[in-house]
């Protein structure tokens, strides 16, 4: 994949994403009455009488020429705000709508246009993809030409496999020493081949394990967004006659397919649905972590313009 990506073809998509990722990013800096990036990384603290070893650049003159005595400004540091993108690439992410994008091509935008946004304001950006493990790692960095190294693993990535979201945050959690934004991509459905339970046993059990792991984030004094990315199929399920179901990801004994009618089961199937992603919701409020529900055919740049407003939104 690598040498496939280094070719002409490869390179194209390479400068396609990176310029896909900087549109979504400034339509989404458009929508904010402000920008986002203010320049420089200090604030203003106080004044200081000169003294023997300060830095004369720092000198203020306008308070000299009012008080004929020297002083210099003193700032203080901001923190560089560090993030973990968290890209779910298992096979249920490979879904969707015909003639539409799947979950994973989505999710590669918005990481993509995340990045973008975080180098741009001199923020150190990272990408954890996972599956029934960690698949791919790249360690936070803040120069621009991180953006490129971001990009192509994205596109080196395909979805396929059961999803083990618990172990790619245990992985996480070694990794992520100090404070930092960990921003979850994902549709967080159980897999069958990790899920101990059945059924809505199996959503409640997924979605209280997700719970306390996350919960351990946050006791960390990390920051925890979760975009749970579903298709409008999932959401809506608007097939009719008789329609074979399959599962996306492997289970124990091989696949499971299921033939139905989706008038006589959508019903049942969208009150499941909303009583599990009613109880993510919760879950996660009360673990002070935000949730964000995307739908596929939401504009990403609405997603970022959320997230500009929230947890990338730096001091001015």
């Amino acid at each position: 994949m690598i040498g496939k990506l280094l070719e002409p073809a490869g390179l194209q998509q390479l400068a396609a994403l990176k310029l896909q990722a900087r549109l979504v990013a400034e339509g989404a800096l458009s929508g904010l009455h402000r920008a986002a990036h203010h320049g420089a990384s200090v604030e203003f603290a106080e004044h200081k009488e000169y003294a023997p070893g300060d830095d004369l650049r720092h000198i203020d003159w306008r308070a000299y020429g009012r008080i004929d005595k020297f002083y210099v400004k003193r700032f203080e540091d901001e923190t560089e705000l560090r993030a973990y993108l968290l890209l779910d690439a298992s096979g249920s992410m490979a879904y969707g709508r015909q003639g539409h994008q799947s979950k994973f091509a989505y999710g590669r935008i918005l990481c993509a246009a995340l990045a973008y946004l975080l180098l741009r304001q001199k923020d150190e950006a990272g990408l954890l993809a996972f599956s029934a493990g960690p698949t791919r790692y790249l360690p936070p960095r803040g120069r621009a030409a991180h953006l490129t190294d971001l990009c192509r693993a994205l596109l080196e990535i395909q979805p396929g496999g059961s999803t083990d979201l618990l172990r790619a945050l245990s992985y996480l959690s070694e990794v992520a020493r100090r404070r930092s934004l960990v921003v979850v991509v994902s549709d967080l459905f159980p897999s069958p081949a990790t899920a101990p339970l059945q059924g809505q046993d199996a959503l409640v059990h997924a979605t209280a394990a997700l719970r306390a792991r996350l919960a351990g984030l946050r006791a960390r004094q990390h920051d925890v967004v979760v975009l749970q990315l579903l298709d409008p199929d999932e959401l809506e399920l608007p097939f009719s006659g008789p329609t074979w179901f399959e599962d996306m990801e492997p289970s124990p004994g091989g696949p499971r397919r299921l033939l139905a009618d989706p008038a006589d089961v959508r019903r049942a199937y969208q009150a499941e649905l909303g009583r599990f992603l009613a109880g993510l919701r919760r879950g996660l409020a009360e673990s002070d972590v935000e949730y964000h529900l995307v739908p596929t055919t939401q504009p990403p740049q609405q997603v970022l313009l959320s997230l500009l407003r929230g947890p990338l939104r730096r001091r001015g």
